[in-house]
């Protein structure tokens, strides 16, 4: 069992690439980066718990049948506040990019307590942890729950897997470096960017290339005590068109390896990096190589970008085929 922490929302997007000011109507889907990964991993066939505290209404209710309707164990999160979280996504377009308005303020899980959740029952059964830096950043007592959790998950020896998943829109970078640095040490797997290594964590590295990125993933292994760091790579060529790939280190072997490079043309760009944890926890609980997972993980993220909503809609032997492609050629199916 693998159970994943955090909030879903409501998103809510104009149709196409319609701005939010043009807006006669909205599509709407249900999004958060932690049940994104449980879906995902659903979908590979995993057995997923996603733990939360939502509100008693008909929209937190249809939230959770959407979320049974992948098969996620939703029996723990628990139920309470006033509302849901809400997101308006403007797709980008051209050279216009993405943009996203939370509207957040007040929501359930944002609210909730450290009483409202029993670790102990909660992770009974659970082998795998997984939350992002999202979820600490949604209330004042949010990085205490977190950390109960995690105390938990030590206990257990349960291996624990985190996102860093900076929203500078939730929080400033000195107060998201104080709490994820006390809750990243000690981790199974950590994903980040070049990025937000610094900004947040303070790691950083004066060489260039891939020797930049071994450099960086070696010093956040070292210094956080971190088993495995995967480093996300992104190169934008417009809001239509990125090339995604992924390195990853593994402290104990000292190996480094690097992911095949996808160009992919965007459907949806939200969940990119879900999928690409949901590989990861994937492929690490089956032990497969370090060059393998970051394929396949790799592969997840690339695919997301051709589904609509936040979930990667595919299952383990999909992501497999192009994973195992030589070149990352698309073949039709027959």
């Amino acid at each position: 069992m693998i159970t994943c922490f955090g909030e879903t929302m409501l998103r809510l997007s104009p149709p196409g690439a319609y701005r939010i000011a043009q807006a006669q109507s909205f599509d709407i889907v249900f999004g958060g980066a932690e049940s994104n990964v449980g879906a995902a991993l659903a979908n590979f066939g995993e057995d997923v718990r996603w733990v939360s505290k939502m509100p008693e209404n008909e929209i937190a209710d249809a939230c959770l049948r959407w979320m049974r309707s992948f098969g996620m164990d939703v029996s723990k999160v628990v139920r309470g506040g006033s509302r849901m979280g809400v997101f308006y996504l403007e797709k980008g377009a051209s050279l216009r990019p993405s943009k996203v308005i939370y509207d957040r303020k007040g929501s359930a899980i944002s609210e909730a307590q450290p009483g409202d959740f029993d670790w102990d029952a909660i992770l009974e059964g659970t082998d795998a942890f997984f939350f992002t830096g999202i979820t600490p950043a949604i209330g004042e007592t949010l990085p205490g729950i977190v950390e109960d959790a995690l105390t938990v998950c030590r206990a257990k020896k349960i291996p624990v897997f985190c996102d860093i998943n900076y929203r500078p829109t939730l929080w400033t970078p000195d107060i998201a470096g104080a709490a994820m640095r006390k809750l990243i040490r000690g981790l199974c797997t950590l994903v980040a960017n070049e990025e937000h290594a610094d900004l947040l964590l303070g790691v950083k590295s004066d060489k260039t290339g891939d020797d930049k990125l071994y450099d960086i993933a070696r010093k956040l292994c070292e210094t956080y005590e971190i088993g495995r760091v995967v480093l996300t790579l992104r190169q934008s060529h417009s809001s239509d068109d990125n090339t995604v790939s992924a390195v990853m280190y593994d402290s104990v072997t000292g190996e480094f390896v690097k992911s095949k490079e996808y160009r992919v043309h965007i459907v949806d760009r939200v969940g990119g990096g879900d999928a690409l944890s949901a590989g990861l926890i994937y492929c690490t609980r089956l032990g497969r190589s370090l060059q393998d997972t970051i394929e396949f993980a790799s592969a997840a993220n690339a695919l997301k970008h051709s589904v609509h909503g936040d979930v990667l809609m595919a299952s383990a032997e999909e992501v497999q085929r192009l994973a195992s492609s030589s070149d990352g050629t698309v073949r039709m199916i027959r």
